[in-house]
């Protein structure tokens, strides 16, 4: 969801989550970010719902932001908003053909999502991505109520910062992927188990799953959960998943024996060390970070 496409991309990128907020900003070489800082937020500071108000503590929500971005942003003002999957209904939509009117082709996708909302359409905002396949086209629709996003900007604006772009985390994630081959990719976070399976760099699987364990999910209870997706993709692509990526658990190496035993991939961190810099570190949890790191080097 960009406001201005036509803006140079941001150096700047910071997630707001259920229970902290994250930064970075990316080195000028452009493949390391090299700062990061985080902040804890209350809890029931932000709730994520794709219906109901999300920021319960604007104010908190909003001195967060401002303190945990002003801390690496040096002078920048534009910021990528990383917001809550739980905030955010990413559908996968598959068309014969889309008009070549950008205008036209919007309102396509908008009128097929419709029936598969909880909120009316028209008081949504929708940015999609459109992929080419033997068959048609393959649009991936990112929808969310237009006053939960604007609460978030809000917050961005309020703390001094322009959010030239929002994008839900795993779909922000992804950028940190490397999808040439059958690739899974898992994120876990306080409230929900976000799923995606691409190939050739392309989209083929998204969802969101509630979680309830939150990051104490065991291997074994997250294999299990991504399983039935896992089933879902080989039966309908003819493929095996030959990559896992894991992010959000503070040891993804707990997850590997069962995600490996399951589909015989190899199981790896999404976020690598040498992606967030020399000087990046420090008490900023890599495993949480993938959702920043993701928006600026993809």
């Amino acid at each position: 969801m960009a406001s201005n496409s036509n803006s140079p991309r941001p150096r700047l990128a910071c997630e707001v989550a259920s229970d902290r907020i994250l930064a970075g900003r990316i080195a000028d070489g452009g493949s390391t970010l090299e700062m990061c800082a985080v902040r804890e937020l209350a809890p029931g500071s932000v709730v994520p719902d794709l219906v109901e108000n999300n920021l319960r503590q604007k104010d908190s929500v909003r001195a967060a932001v401002e303190a945990t971005l002003g801390s690496v942003a040096g002078r920048s003002r534009d910021v990528i908003a990383v917001v809550p999957d739980a905030a955010v209904r990413v559908v996968l939509v598959e068309f014969d053909t889309l008009p070549s009117d950008r205008e036209e082709a919007a309102a396509v996708v908008r009128f097929r999502l419709k029936k598969s909302l909880p909120f009316d359409v028209e008081k949504a905002k929708v940015s999609y991505h459109s992929q080419k396949f033997d068959d048609g086209v393959r649009v991936v629709a990112a929808v969310a109520l237009a006053s939960v996003v604007e609460d978030y900007e809000s917050a961005f604006r309020d703390a001094g910062f322009s959010p030239g772009v929002v994008l839900p985390s795993m779909l922000a994630a992804l950028g940190a992927a490397d999808a040439k081959r059958p690739t899974l990719v898992v994120k876990v976070d306080a409230r929900t188990t976000s799923i995606a399976i691409l190939n050739d760099d392309q989209l083929q699987l998204f969802r969101t799953l509630e979680n309830t364990r939150g990051v104490t999910i065991t291997g074994e209870q997250l294999a299990e959960e991504v399983y039935p997706s896992v089933v879902f993709f080989q039966d309908t692509y003819h493929l095996n998943i030959e990559r896992i990526y894991v992010s959000g658990l503070s040891e993804s190496g707990g997850a590997a024996p069962a995600l490996r035993a399951q589909t015989g991939a190899e199981v790896q961190e999404l976020v690598l060390s040498s992606q967030l810099g020399a000087s990046a570190g420090g008490p900023v949890p890599r495993w949480r970070m993938a959702g920043v790191v993701g928006a600026l080097l993809s």
